[in-house]
């Protein structure tokens, strides 16, 4: 498939207040279509997957609301979350375990994960609007990137919402079984009290990112019971 150049950092003035469907009917009136919106949540912390979400919008049912999901409250995504799966053509949700982004890198393993995602929606796209500079290698249709695509998109905006629920759902779980570390607080992020309980407990093999500083340069702890927990999706 051949793909769209990536797109620059938008100007100021012509950043929308919240993102809008302008991107996508201009895709849809010239026959580009379904558009289907990308994105990933957690690129950055030191636990857990990388997810990913792929969402086609209905265009007559869109919710209200849709921004980047780190401009919405944790209340707010969950609803805009169900609200989006309820309304939607196509919504698909995909990851790669920490594991995976030990082997292949994170940028890698977060276009992997997008890649997954677009080829898991039972509609196929016509075209992807992908958040960030990078178009994921081997997706089914043609793709632009978009800088601050989820500020701009409300169909990226949608997947970025659905993703980030999604992977804050899965923490909460493995939470349940590694009380120490308080996932359910940071989902994975180097927090102190994340950092605190590294150094206290060691690192949880599968579920730390070993290849992240400052993994790297401690030992490591292996129970891994809760692996499983990163490779399914929530109920």
């Amino acid at each position: 498939m051949s793909r769209s150049p990536s797109s620059g950092p938008p100007l100021l003035f012509d950043m929308p207040l919240r993102p809008d469907f302008s991107i996508e009917t201009r895709l849809l009136s010239r026959g580009t279509g379904p558009v289907c919106g990308l994105d990933e949540a957690g690129r950055g912390p030191l636990a857990g997957p990388v997810v990913a979400a792929a969402v086609i919008l209905d265009p007559k049912r869109i919710p209200s609301g849709l921004d980047d999901s780190k401009r919405l409250k944790a209340a707010d995504r969950e609803r805009l979350c169900e609200e989006i799966i309820q309304t939607a053509v196509a919504v698909s949700v995909a990851s790669v375990a920490a594991a995976g982004i030990d082997e292949i890198n994170i940028l890698r393993a977060s276009l992997e994960a997008m890649r997954r995602a677009a080829t898991l929606l039972c509609v196929p796209p016509g075209h992807a609007l992908v958040d960030g500079r990078d178009v994921p290698p081997g997706l089914p249709c043609e793709a632009q990137a978009l800088v601050k695509g989820d500020q701009r998109s409300q169909s990226i905006a949608a997947a970025s919402i659905v993703a980030k629920v999604t992977r804050d759902r899965m923490m909460t779980r493995c939470a349940a079984v590694h009380p120490a570390y308080g996932f359910e607080l940071h989902m994975g992020y180097a927090t102190v009290r994340h950092r605190s309980a590294i150094t206290e407990a060691g690192a949880v093999m599968r579920i730390h990112r070993m290849s992240f500083a400052p993994l790297k340069l401690e030992p490591v702890d292996a129970p891994a019971e809760a692996s499983t927990l990163l490779e399914a999706q929530p109920g």
